[in-house]
């Protein structure tokens, strides 16, 4: 039997190949008996996204959750995000939350993720308690999800509907619907669809329907794969004033503005920072990791608050949430993983998405305008990303030479250097470059920040050159 590993947010494999019923069983047994061994009367929430066989698989983890004796609280609804397994875990006070997706994955993946009972991704020491238990085979008499309720172990619950009361009573629904904006948001045929359409029926939908292959697309709300949402907003012609992009379990936010222009992770950042603080009046711990822009010390430096940067993954951002005894306010990651006070340590796309309309609906400002608003404050910026392809002997070579030190990459001279998660060499005039090997594949990651997206680029050229020597 082969070995199962979590990564940085679940287990993720092909369906069929290795994602089979018999390892779901595996890893859901090995998750009983840590929930045993360390709740009293264990008790998880269990449900799926709209990926291919998810119910099954789903089913497949309530049964053997059940047969150990732990309550089973099963989402009856298949448009599951990941957000809606946190806040029921935590709604209902359960000691840990299930839910099967593959997230942003191709449509071959599935997964399983596991949350922790205060809503947010489990620690990386209780997935590693999990995954030290998984059997390497497994033999359960499993009786059927329905006998299990009749026998009170598991239980339906309607985490939708929790979901779009939370929504309702956390934000001005009205002020977003009668502002005489026009709305569209892009599904990626995934878990965020019924809430968008519950809690706005008038808008303009795009892949907002049943298709668990994602009609063969990773559901990630990347640029390159928005193009015809793009072209949807650009054809308006100015009404359709903002359009919103949530990934296959809703976790994660891509954002375009009324002319059709992508606004990265960064900027909806550093739009929330100056939302909250500048307009609702809220104040509390800002947490972003290392891929970040640097924008965020600047604008956190004019109003006075403080800005802690983490390591690569939302699991350090939720930890500080958590953990640190401090008010939070906004905390996230370059990736499109945000999260904000007043709901959930977790990322949530729907939610983030709704804090931006809402900004936008109270203002009566544009999204460019907000954005320049920000601008205003700490300048333009632009941060693009290539994705160096390289062989592991290479990448392990560029590695060392950053650990020596590069004084300089062409004619862009170093004037210091960061090295928390990856390298960040800051250049003279505080653009900077930042190199990351992947922990999976023979990947680098090279990130750059400048003024303008031609001279981000021009960075990333300079330093790609300079690497692949």
């Amino acid at each position: 039997m082969s070995k199962i590993k979590f990564g940085t947010d679940g287990w993720r494999a092909i369906i069929a190949d290795d994602f089979t019923v018999e390892n779901v069983k595996r890893v859901a047994y090995a998750t009983a008996l840590w929930l045993k061994q360390n709740f009293e009367n264990p008790s998880a929430v269990v449900g799926c996204d709209p990926r291919f066989a998810g119910p099954m698989f789903a089913d497949v983890t309530t049964a053997v959750l059940a047969s150990q004796g732990i309550k089973v609280f099963r989402a009856e609804n298949m448009f599951i995000s990941t957000p809606m397994i946190s806040l029921g875990t935590v709604r209902k006070q359960a000691s840990a939350g299930i839910i099967i997706t593959a997230s942003h994955n191709p449509p071959a993946y599935n997964g399983y993720k596991i949350k922790a009972f205060y809503g947010g991704p489990a620690t990386p020491d209780d997935i590693e308690k999990v995954e030290s238990q998984i059997p390497d085979t497994i033999s359960l008499e499993l009786k059927s999800v329905t006998d299990y309720v009749t026998e009170g172990l598991v239980e339906y619950i309607d985490l939708e509907d929790m979901y779009v009361e939370h929504a309702e009573a956390s934000f001005d629904i009205a002020a977003i619907r009668d502002s005489g904006l026009q709305w569209a948001y892009d599904a990626m045929y995934g878990a965020g669809q019924n809430v968008m359409r519950r809690l706005f029926p008038d808008i303009t939908f795009l892949h907002a329907d049943y298709n668990p292959s994602f009609d063969g697309q990773a559901p990630e709300p990347i640029q390159r794969n928005l193009q015809e949402f793009e072209q949807l907003i650009k054809l308006s012609e100015g009404e359709i004033a903002a359009g919103l992009v949530t990934d296959g379990d809703a976790d994660r936010i891509g954002l375009y503005d009324g002319e059709g222009n992508f606004v990265d992770s960064h900027h909806i950042l550093l739009l929330l920072i100056h939302y909250m603080y500048k307009v609702k009046g809220e104040k509390g711990e800002v947490y972003s990791t290392f891929s970040c822009t640097s924008k965020i010390q600047k604008l956190c430096d004019a109003y006075g608050l403080n800005n802690t940067v983490t390591k690569i993954g939302f699991k350090y951002i939720c930890d500080l949430i958590v953990n640190s005894g401090k008010p939070f306010m906004v905390g996230g990651e370059e990736s499109g993983g945000i999260a904000v006070n007043g709901h959930i340590p977790e990322r949530d796309g729907v939610w983030i998405g709704l804090m931006i309309w809402e900004f936008m609906a109270k203002s009566g400002r544009s999204l460019k305008d907000l954005v320049q608003e920000i601008y205003d404050v700490v300048g333009k910026f632009a941060v693009e990303r290539y994705d160096l392809h390289v062989t592991e002997e290479k990448k392990q070579q560029i590695i060392s030479n950053c650990k020596s030190g590069y004084s300089t990459f062409g004619n862009l001279k170093v004037a210091r250097t960061e090295d928390l998660d990856g390298f960040k060499f800051f250049f003279e005039d505080e653009t900077w470059v930042m190199i990351r090997p992947s922990g999976t594949e023979p990947v680098l990651r090279v990130y750059a920040e400048a003024p303008t997206t031609a001279e981000s680029i021009k960075i990333l050229d300079t330093v790609k050159a300079e690497l692949l020597k």
